[in-house]
């Protein structure tokens, strides 16, 4: 048998749970978490420090980006979600023990079901399934899919049991086609399997035009076979009820699927599936289940004894997030009306808060205001987020109909959006190069090149020598005028060793706004033809001489 690319070998080690002893597939698992350790385990890893704030925009663009993929702060819903998968995943196992048989009698019990064409009625017994399923349901955005990553990434996914020599596949991810039925879904799980282990299942049964039953039972040789922990099915809302034969169809193909695939399974859609759910609570067949998730977005307050307050997991996250800017004003504190203009804005759906703030930060780093205003959060809503304001329309309307109706819209071409922000940042960076050397676009790239090698460079001492290594010999190549710039740079260094002068703080009306948040300039540009009186004391900044005088 050949190993897939990416295994562990079974390290086997006691969990302290006696229902778990003696079952290698739970003791190759890794140890059951604390809730400590399931936070450090989830949370992303982004790097930041305070000197990134001066770096070129070129380079701060970068670090702003990567927060789209290396940001996530865990929430008590993520923390239950992982407790709910644990405890999936090792219960799932206890039917199933590779050193007491049990396993093989699955594996028999699968052969003669497909022998019998897939056929519920089939004259052998049947082994007690330990296998539980669950429903997750969210708005898109909601953080559904990529938490459910970071769990499974909590777990190897594919162990080998080098003594028994047989491989365990931890957990198994499948998403259902766009509009497709559920054959294709079928098809899709051994696709999933075949795209991990090097298989050829999907090869071998699609040409077969199998029957969904006959297909089922293929699924539960396959699963008991790769022993996998947990199925995940995601996107259910895409199965199309018409092609799928209607609500009742699908709820009867998800029972039979957990029933006789015999793993446990989580499905994973937002509220447009959930129509299937509430059939399964009306129906009461619920024996095969641990009960649904149901995420709301972030609440942004709560009623307490001392009044209305935010509420902590909306306070945190932003707190936390506010931490991660690249802009030269990014140390300022998060203000109120700043915090609940985002929230108003995102509605506390997680990835249009984290989308959001980003897209702030680039559109702060192009215009030069190098801060995030309640201003730039709108007007970033307003041109980059239309594709999902109907949906954070119908969260604020509160109305679960609209919901509903919107509830899978998504942010389209982010990427795109992106891309142009960065060009908008680069051609600011590069029209400012170019301007310093009279549009001499090979200057420019030398000036770039000298940056990149040893970013200590002062421009000040730089721009003058470059323009002096054009006009007096120009004939240099590249190559040729590195080692001459340095030797100028270190010379002009050590003879004129700069001199701190006075700068003359001349600075247009229109540029106000690029200045620190306590320069009364600033606050004047802030003040949306309220005045300066109002602006200031709206801050604060006015001594209340009557307070003062009545001593309170």
């Amino acid at each position: 048998m050949q190993l897939p690319k990416h295994y562990v070998l079974a390290v086997y080690k006691d969990t302290g749970v006696r229902q778990y002893r003696g079952n290698p597939f739970i003791e190759a698992l890794p140890p059951i978490l604390t809730v400590e350790q399931v936070g450090l385990s989830l949370k992303g890893n982004v790097q930041i420090e305070a000197s990134d704030r001066l770096a070129g925009q070129k380079a701060r663009m970068h670090m702003v980006v990567s927060l789209l993929d290396d940001y996530f702060q865990p929430l008590s819903q993520h923390i239950q979600l992982e407790e709910r998968i644990a405890m999936m995943i090792r219960r799932g196992y206890v039917g199933r023990n590779l050193s007491d048989g049990s396993l093989n009698r699955r594996l028999q019990e699968g052969y003669e079901l497909i022998k019998a064409g897939g056929i519920k009625s089939a004259t052998f017994s049947s082994e007690k399934t330990t296998a539980r399923s669950m429903s997750l349901i969210g708005i898109s955005g909601s953080g559904k899919s990529s938490s459910l990553k970071r769990v499974l990434e909590t777990y190897p996914q594919v162990i080998y049991h080098e003594s028994a020599n047989f491989i365990q596949l931890t957990y198994l991810k499948v998403e259902c086609p766009s509009d497709g039925d559920l054959e294709s879904l079928c098809l899709n799980f051994f696709s999933a399997v075949d795209a991990i282990l090097g298989t050829d299942y999907e090869r071998r049964y699609a040409k077969q035009r199998l029957s969904v039953p006959k297909m089922l039972a293929l699924m539960r040789q396959t699963a008991t076979n790769r022993a996998i922990g947990v199925l995940v099915i995601d996107e259910i809302q895409r199965l199309s009820q018409v092609r799928s034969g209607g609500k009742e169809q699908m709820l009867e193909f998800f029972v039979e699927l957990v029933n006789q695939v015999g793993v446990p399974v989580v499905l994973v859609g937002t509220p447009k599936a959930r129509p299937i759910f509430e059939l399964e609570l009306q129906s009461g067949r619920r024996s095969a289940g641990i009960g649904s998730i149901y995420w709301e977005t972030i609440p942004q307050k709560m009623k307490t004894k001392e009044g209305v307050q935010d509420h902590p997991n909306w306070k945190n996250f932003s707190n936390n997030l506010w931490k991660y800017q690249w802009l030269l004003y990014g140390n300022e504190p998060l203000t109120d009306e700043v915090r609940d203009c985002w929230y108003d804005l995102s509605q506390g759906v997680l990835d249009i808060v984290v989308k959001l703030f980003v897209l702030a930060q680039l559109r702060a780093i192009a215009t030069k205001r190098e801060r995030i205003t309640a201003a730039i959060l709108k007007s970033v809503y307003e041109q980059e987020l239309k594709p999902v304001h109907p949906m954070l329309a119908a969260i604020r309307s509160g109305n679960p109909d609209l919901i509903i109706k919107y509830s899978d819209l998504r942010v389209i071409d982010i990427e795109r959006r992106l891309l142009e922000l960065g060009e908008l940042i680069l051609s600011s960076s590069q029209k400012k190069e170019q301007d310093a050397f009279g549009g001499n676009q090979e200057a420019a790239r030398l000036y770039n090149l000298m940056l990149q090698l040893d970013e200590q460079y002062d421009p000040e001492l730089l721009i003058p020598l470059i323009k002096r290594l054009f006009k007096e010999q120009p004939e240099l190549k590249t190559v040729h005028m590195l080692p001459v710039l340095s030797e100028w740079y270190s010379e002009q260094k050590a003879s004129h060793p700069k001199k701190e002068k006075a700068i003359a703080n001349k600075i247009s009306r229109n540029e106000w706004r690029t200045l620190g948040g306590e320069d009364l300039r600033y606050i004047f540009s802030e003040s949306e033809g309220s005045g300066m009186y109002a602006a200031i004391q709206r801050r604060g900044l006015i001594f209340n001489l009557e307070d003062w005088a009545v001593g309170t």
